[in-house]
């Protein structure tokens, strides 16, 4: 074949890679696709990055002194943090995190494509593992596929029950492990056993518990085509620069078989030789060959899968590799990242995300106090001449156990506090609110506004915790 015909070959797969192709296969739920699965190094890095998942199953059994480590304690508005207790009045660094998460999966996209669907994504995982138990249960796939068409018989039933228990047993664990982060692990299943469990407790576990079984066991691929949105935006968050597990057409085209005999310098066809494992291996049965597509994960099981054959017959690896098209399609090395104006941008928020979030939590402190200046009337002339005023100082606090606490106040010479070395109980996780009067004789008053600070101060377990508040007295206008 001419050089001018390569040529040709090579710039009607690029036009390809760009535009709705009609080679592009969605399986819509029509067939179940039973994938191959292999071993790799993206095998491995799967295994290890679904890891990460063991967190959610034992994490609510860790202990944190008297409680469980991790606790987000809906009822009592509270979220225990190890010994980080975070109320409603510090959720704004839930926002912050929320964002940063949101921002590192903006960040992860544009640079390495959808790698969190591919190797975290809960739906993923837990496909992965459903998947992994029919494998050893039922076999390869094309013996999966003759059990699914064979008629009902003992050996059927028997496999298919098996596999459908281990199911349920995974789905139901799932829901526990769920409810477990809010509600204390070992408590929830002494309740759940002696029937004790709220309804709440009992309705989201089989929740949870249906919808892994469906999504996992019979939705699987069709789940990231129709229920998740994340598939359809990942248009606009990828472009050319993104690297991606892509097909090099300037080494595989034109595919052709092996000719048995034939010598490297006889051969007219690219190193791709058209077996299609690439597709066998593929959880959503994408022909990576034809470009990126709805339904692919970016999970890197194709390459793989390629990376193996291309041993096998001889050919270099890397035909599907993670690679930019803009690389692929100039064949030159790809843009380095520190050029990329999106990356800074991302970064420059992700980091003040962070910032704000270490701040909060470095900052958060057992007792809060506000004041709150009434404001009729402003001041009060009293009988003996002097000027008074009235405020409510709520005080929130943050322990676990009721704190008794002294209310004082400082400010502007002759200043008294009605009810001076105020002591008042702080409710454990809510706000207390009081009202307090201060005095001051108006001839001492030297201006309209003058500041004052209240504190409160009390102790818990031999720790001395504090909190104060700063504010104003007001008196008549000089």
């Amino acid at each position: 074949m001419s050089g001018n015909d390569n040529a040709a070959t090579r710039q009607s797969v690029v036009d390809d890679l760009y535009a709705e192709s009609v080679h592009w296969h969605l399986n819509t739920g029509e067939e179940t696709i039973h994938a191959k699965r292999m071993g790799g190094y993206w095998r491995k890095i799967k295994w290890l990055s679904a890891a990460v998942w063991i967190v959610f199953f034992i994490g609510p059994y860790f202990q944190w002194g008297e409680r469980q480590a991790v606790l987000f304690d809906i009822p009592n508005r509270q979220f225990h943090i190890l010994g980080i207790t975070i109320l409603p009045q510090d959720f704004w660094m839930l926002s912050l995190t929320l964002l940063f998460f949101a921002l590192l999966l903006a960040v992860a996209t544009a640079l390495a494509g959808r790698v969190y669907c591919g190797f975290f994504c809960f739906q993923t995982v837990w496909t992965d593992i459903f998947t992994w138990l029919e494998d050893k249960l039922e076999g390869p796939p094309q013996k999966r596929r003759k059990l699914d068409e064979a008629p009902l018989s003992f050996t059927k039933a028997r496999v298919k029950v098996l596999k459908h228990i281990l199911w349920l047993m995974i789905s139901v664990l799932t829901g526990i492990s769920f409810v477990a982060w809010f509600y204390d692990a070992f408590d929830l299943w002494r309740d759940l056993f002696t029937m004790q469990a709220s309804p709440v407790a009992y309705g989201t576990i089989a929740l949870f518990t249906a919808g892994t079984y469906v999504l996992a066991g019979y939705m699987r691929e069709q789940a990231c085509f129709w229920l998740c949105p994340y598939a359809r935006i990942q248009g606009v968050m990828i472009d050319k620069t993104t690297v991606v597990p892509a097909y090099d057409f300037h080494r595989g085209e034109p595919r052709g078989r092996i000719k048995k005999g034939q010598s490297e310098e006889e051969r007219t066809t690219g190193d791709c030789v058209d077996c299609k494992m690439c597709i066998a291996v593929c959880p959503t049965g994408v022909d990576i060959r034809h470009g990126q597509q709805e339904g692919c994960i970016m999970c890197a099981l194709c390459i793989d899968a390629c990376d193996e054959v291309m041993v096998k017959v001889g050919r270099p690896t890397g035909l599907i590799r993670y690679e930019s098209y803009e690389s692929l399609e100039t064949n030159t090395k790809p843009k380095p990242l520190y050029m990329r104006p999106r990356v800074w941008i991302y970064s420059a928020i992700m980091s003040l995300a962070v910032i704000g979030i270490v701040y909060g939590l470095t900052s958060l402190a057992p007792l809060e106090l506000k004041a709150i200046h009434d404001r009729q009337p402003l001041f009060v002339l009293q009988s003996d001449g002097s000027i008074q005023n009235k405020y409510t100082l709520k005080i929130l606090n943050k322990m676990t156990e009721d704190i008794s606490v002294t209310i004082s106040a400082e400010g502007p010479e002759g200043l008294i506090m009605v009810d001076e070395d105020l002591v008042t109980t702080a409710r454990h996780g809510k706000v207390t609110a009081r009202t307090v009067f201060l005095r001051v004789p108006k001839e001492l008053l030297t201006a309209e506004t003058t500041p004052v600070k209240f504190s409160v101060q009390g102790e818990s377990d031999g720790q001395l915790l504090q909190g104060s508040r700063n504010s104003v007295f007001i008196g008549p206008k000089r």
